[in-house]
């Protein structure tokens, strides 16, 4: 643990932790909470809230903001890819906003970083467009999150297999090493997605959303071709094309858009009224699948650097 000066405003402090205890993520996790429900969008991914626990973990390093006793802001820093600069998330609490705390943690952050770094501004408030420019960052990728309804009025395609493949659903700890295999194979040009662990897999195995009846793998001749992985947030009553894949092998072929059908027929069958998920605006072939689905853009993250 170490201390950073921040002395701005009286009783402000930053101190910076490799791993946080119980009571502390508890306590994070609830200052995530209140941001979201006033912003309408949460500050830290779902990658950043599952390192909170665990114990330590290459390359995550953690920022916390206080004044007094009081949790005011949190910051998490990921150095761990070998190309990239490091990647940062931060929130402040929003009754405590316009103080400058945003910029301290910012400017903390990007001390740590060596001043290489890319934050995260997820819905690309107004606010964060501000912190992004008073820190010297610039905008370099936009991360779209589209939706569309799974009511009956809107029917969902026919899912049309490409042939010799057939689906299935996920069985914990038989099919992880393909599973893990056949994603960093369909994501090698995706630094988040494509570096997933078993250690990643594990965590999102262990939290209650998680029902491998939604995960579905395609095969073809014994080997893992693709796969779609749902996800349900069930106190938005949304439903998640949490993550489509197809080894490059296999694509070109119709395997993705059939196994997104798959898994919008299995969360409408559930009942949900939408689904959701994350797409790169620079990845025009994945956007044209999804809005040939019926998705429409809904809301956008944004992703600012340092020049160097």
């Amino acid at each position: 643990m170490t201390d950073a000066a921040a002395a701005v405003e009286p009783g402000r402090q930053i101190e910076t932790f490799d791993e946080l205890t119980e009571e502390q993520a508890e306590t994070v996790l609830a200052l995530i909470e209140d941001a979201a429900r006033t912003d309408g969008t949460t500050a830290v991914s779902e990658q950043g809230r599952l390192q909170l626990r665990g114990g330590p973990r290459e390359g995550i390093r953690h920022f916390l903001l206080t004044v007094g006793d009081r949790l005011v802001g949190y910051g998490q820093l990921e150095d761990t890819d070998p190309v990239e600069a490091p990647a940062a998330e931060l929130v402040v609490h929003p009754a405590l906003r316009g103080r400058g705390h945003g910029r301290a943690l910012g400017s903390a952050l990007l001390a740590a970083s060596g001043k290489r770094i890319r934050v995260w501004a997820h819905g690309g408030k107004s606010a964060a467009r501000h912190l992004a420019q008073v820190l010297g960052l610039t905008l370099f990728r936009e991360l779209r999150q589209l939706r569309r309804p799974l009511a009956a009025g809107d029917p969902l395609p026919e899912p049309a297999l490409p042939a010799g493949v057939t689906v299935r659903t996920f069985v914990p700890g038989a099919d992880d090493e393909a599973w893990l295999a056949a994603n960093a194979a369909a994501f090698a040009h995706h630094p988040e997605q494509g570096a997933l662990t078993q250690r990643d897999l594990n965590d999102r195995i262990a939290q209650p959303w998680f029902d491998a009846k939604g995960f579905f793998l395609a095969e073809r001749a014994g080997e893992l071709v693709g796969f779609h992985w749902t996800k349900v947030h069930a106190e938005q009553a949304l439903g998640e094309v949490y993550v489509v894949g197809v080894r490059p092998g296999a694509q070109g072929g119709g395997l993705g858009k059939a196994l997104t059908a798959i898994g919008l027929r299995h969360l409408a069958a559930q009942g949900l009224p939408t689904a959701m998920l994350y797409v790169d605006a620079d990845n025009p072939a994945a956007l044209a699948v999804y809005e040939g689905l019926g998705f429409t853009t809904h809301e956008v993250d944004l992703m600012y650097r340092t020049e160097s």
